[in-house]
């Protein structure tokens, strides 16, 4: 391969290495856990390769196109400081050099040194640079040696982390093989940045602190260059884009570009800068750990004696269910602070074995931050998000989204009304024009996403007066309208109502400060296109929640019968199939709902139907079955499609390509002490498409956070001893609430590059979002051995010998009981509380019934053992019918 050649060759110590030419430009070494390869110019990293994995490396040395001043390699540097008294701030970064390094002695644990300060042309400052190995381990260490005569103050001190995340010009099976991202838990001392690999696979890679390199921000590596087309200092060239989402910057010292270039923005952790005074040296290094697998992390952690924090159910705390937080730590606990003052409530309560264990209450909406001093003088930052309950969250979501995005358009021309539209909440109005056309026109996840959020919530929250709010939408907007009703193309979904075509439209005021010239400003023939697969989840999904409310409730739903909703949701289905063939080949977001589609069918006797719907999707999923990682979608990579395709590998028996299915998943989706990224699915190309601020940027809980829980939750009913997967699926679910504000207003997703971390002002495709929650979210019961007994969703209590479990979910109608592996579902009703007693009894304790809802539906899952109602009960559609009185009911379940 070709490398960058910067600097001049250096010596190598070859005690107890194994050392090997790899060319005039390159040298490899040996490491009990590496293969490693250096530019032998410029001493930088080119290639990390785990033993027995392979070949598989976690540094981009693949892409040899990679070469010369600006590109970043794993061993640079980046430095601003400014002598003390003076205002500017300089900027240095050994990325740009063209210079070459001076060699300095290596020899014992001491694989590579040089002096690099040429490489930072006028840096006041000696900086030295030695790759180590200590103790097994790989060991990155700087040495910053001020001879200025004067003071000066570091105000960014960055270590950029280039891992192979670059999917530019590789086949999807390629990516998986060769991937991996990196993503950081910015806790300071006890922060750490892992790289897993895209097929979920070991081992995974840990970068942690060895020494003054608590992570205290993480700075993107843009791609801008200067207007002479060379090298920008902070940027890299390689093209970003959604096959490249670029590289960051593990940083120290940030306080120089907080009070600069993000100013305003409320960072992660307060930011600092360090003076080094005249004489004085600072030593910051990094060492790297390997994992043997995503889920082994923590263990991992614990080994290489670094603070664990382990939240229950995850790191958003709504204020009407206090989480839980276990610390392990090999120093003790000095002090723990509330960043802002007040926000969180921190309880300490029994220790589980050498486990520390405190209760977190929610106190003040938003973020929240502990941050934890240790004896030893280290300090870990641990970031939450305090909600309102979330019930009350979801209603207040939908109030604002069946009134302040409520449209009524009697005079649209576009015909979009009436409809629930987008809103941008930055400028406090809804979002009619746009020139991503499908934001402004009710389709695409962009479009759809407000109406689609508008009718999930219904599904568990039923107000009469916003369902037929909705039933005026679908009976005057979407069917007939969005929905083509007659015709070849009858049940085809369109991409956009809205569409840029002023020879079309010659009357109407299209702004003229919008740029209309690009391919997203799609014509009135474009735009009426039914090609688009990923439209037509949320069409059926509409139609399926309104054939539920018909089905299980009374009087909610007018303008149709049950039977009538759940035809246009199978018809929609198969028109998918038929209709928008290409891209139905892919996984669908929201796809989930075609498996309960199909599973209505059947138990309303709509066998017909029912077998050709099951065979039109089998077709899909057997292709899926045949390829290695059938994750496909019209992007390059993408974290959509999984949902659907491991509902179908579950439903047709495929357990080996659904178990694949999951651990694919968790190469991008995974558990760390931070609300943002805890259960948040990879994604950052979306605000291109469906943000207010469109760019290229990791967003946190976008829709992938809870349409990804959704196989996470179902894997773990089948293996409850696997918590893992479900501290991973209940961090995106309740990640997915954190986007609704105190006003009701539900963000597409939360951006996290440091200029600006807040959530981006247009709703956009949070449906989808909502979708994976509405479908998803229930209350679990978990008996850990480490633990004890958990909450996730509900609040825990013993009476004497049993245990109960009180849902403050938003829906309170799905409840798992992990130790009977018992899943109970209420299609009509809510829990009040569950009891598990010692002899393995089940009582349920139902919410007495409303003016719509006589009846509780009961469904029962039992994986390890039947239960059955102890009373006798009707049976319909499969469902026990419970009836409920103005007071609460109770049901008692005994083993079969």
């Amino acid at each position: 391969m070709t490398m960058p050649c910067r600097f001049t060759p250096f010596k190598l110590s070859l005690l107890a290495l194994a050392v090997a030419s790899a060319g005039a430009k390159a040298q490899t070494i040996n490491t009990p856990q590496f293969t490693l390869t250096f530019s032998d110019d410029a001493q930088t990293l080119l290639a990390m390769k785990p033993k027995d994995a392979g070949g598989f490396d976690f540094l981009p040395s693949a892409h040899s196109d990679r070469k010369g001043p600006g590109y970043y390699q794993l061993g640079d540097i980046d430095i601003r400081l400014r002598f003390v008294g003076e205002g500017a701030w300089q900027d240095f970064s050994s990325a740009l050099a063209t210079t070459k390094v001076k060699p300095l002695k290596a020899g014992g644990e001491l694989l590579a040194s040089s002096d690099i300060s040429a490489d930072l042309a006028g840096i006041p400052l000696e900086v030295r640079r030695d790759w180590l190995q200590q103790d097994g381990q790989l060991v990155l260490r700087f040495t910053l040696s001020n001879h200025s005569g004067r003071d000066i103050e570091l105000g960014g001190l960055g270590i950029p982390m280039v891992f192979d995340n670059i999917i530019t010009g590789r086949t999807l099976d390629q990516a998986h093989e060769q991937a991996s991202y990196a993503e950081p838990y910015m806790g300071r001392d006890g922060g750490y940045v892992q790289v897993a690999r895209l097929n979920g696979k070991g081992p995974a890679l840990l970068v942690l602190p060895k020494q003054n390199a608590g992570l205290e921000n993480w700075r993107p590596l843009l791609d801008a260059k200067n207007a002479d087309g060379s090298p920008k200092i902070y940027n890299d060239p390689t093209h970003r884009t959604h096959t490249f989402e670029g590289f960051y910057d593990w940083q120290v010292l940030s306080k120089g570009f907080s009070d600069t270039d993000w100013q305003g923005a409320k960072q992660w952790n307060d930011p600092t800068s360090r003076v080094l005074k005249a004489g004085e040296t600072l030593q910051t290094a990094l060492r790297f750990a390997l994992s043997p697998s995503i889920r082994g992390i923590e263990n991992t952690l614990q080994a290489n004696q670094r603070p664990v924090a382990v939240g229950i159910p995850g790191y958003v705390v709504p204020t009407d269910m206090p989480a839980e937080l276990f610390l392990n730590s090999p120093s003790p606990i000095a002090a723990i602070t509330v960043s802002p003052q007040g926000a969180l409530a921190i309880t300490p309560a029994p220790a589980k074995g050498d486990w520390q264990h405190f209760k977190v209450a929610g106190k003040a909406w938003g973020r929240a931050r502990l941050d934890i001093r240790y004896k030893d003088g280290s300090e870990q930052s641990i970031h939450y998000f305090v909600t309102d309950p979330m019930a009350k969250a979801v209603a207040k979501m939908g109030q604002f989204l069946y009134h302040q995005q409520w449209y009524e358009g009697k005079d649209d021309p576009f015909g979009r009304g009436p409809a629930v539209l987008g809103f941008d909440n930055e400028a406090g109005h809804l979002v009619l024009q746009e020139p991503r056309v499908w934001i402004a026109g009710l389709s695409d996840e962009g479009g759809a996403g407000p109406w689609l959020a508008a009718i999930m919530k219904e599904l568990g929250q039923p107000d009469a007066s916003e369902v037929a709010k909705f039933e005026r939408f679908y009976t005057q907007v979407l069917d007939g309208r969005l929905q083509v009703k007659s015709g070849p193309e009858q049940y085809g979904v369109k991409k956009s109502l809205f569409y840029y075509d002023p020879k079309a439209l010659p009357a109407f005021a299209y702004d003229k400060n919008v740029d209309w010239s690009t391919w997203a400003s799609w014509n009135k023939k474009d735009a009426a296109d039914v090609g688009r697969s990923y439209n037509y989840p949320h069409v059926a999904a509409a139609q399926w929640v309104l054939y539920r409310l018909a089905r299980f409730h009374q009087g909610l739903v007018k303008a149709h019968d049950w039977r009538w909703y759940l035809e246009q949701a199978y018809h929609t289905s198969i028109a998918m199939t038929e209709l928008a063939p290409h891209y139905a080949q892919f996984g669908q977001m929201e796809g989930s709902v075609f498996v309960a589609i199909l599973a209505d069918l059947r138990s309303e006797g709509l066998n017909t139907e029912a077998d050709r719907l099951e065979a039109a999707m089998r077709k899909r999923a057997e292709h899926w079955a045949s390829l290695k990682y059938p994750f496909g979608s019209e992007m390059p990579w993408d974290s959509t499609g999984q949902e659907e395709v491991y509902a179908w590998m579950r439903h047709f028996g495929k357990t080996q390509q659904a178990n694949e299915t999951r651990e694919v998943i968790l190469g991008y989706d995974f558990t760390q002490p931070h609300w943002g990224y805890n259960g948040s699915a990879r994604r950052f190309w979306d605000f291109l498409y469906a943000g207010k601020y469109s760019r290229i940027e990791r967003q946190l809980h976008h829709y992938g956070s809870t349409i990804n829980a959704l196989p996470l939750l179902d894997s773990y009913r089948q293996n409850p001893g696997d918590l893992y997967l479900l501290r991973v699926a209940y961090g995106g679910m309740m990640g997915g609430l954190t986007n609704i504000d105190q006003h009701g207003f539900a963000s597409a997703a939360f951006h996290s590059f440091p200029d600006m971390l807040r959530f981006d002002p247009y709703s956009g495709d949070y449906g989808t979002s909502f979708f994976g929650h509405a479908f998803g979210i229930g209350s679990y019961l978990v008996k850990d051995p480490r633990f004890g007994w958990l909450g996730f969703g509900g609040s825990v209590g013993e009476q004497g010998k049993a245990v109960t479990l009180t849902p403050k979910d938003a829906f309170q109608n799905r409840a798992y009981l992990a130790p009977q592996k018992l899943y109970l579902t209420l299609d009509a009703g809510r829990f009040r509380q569950l009891t598990l007693g010692q002899d393995g009894t089940v009582r349920l304790t139902l919410a007495p019934k409303d003016a719509h809802t006589a009846n509780a539906m009961l469904s029962i899952e039992a994986l390890g053992g039947a239960y059955r109602p102890k009373a006798s009960l009707q049976k319909a559609e499969g469902r026990y019918v419970i009836p409920l009185g103005d007071g609460p009911t109770t049901v008692e379940l005994v083993k079969d």
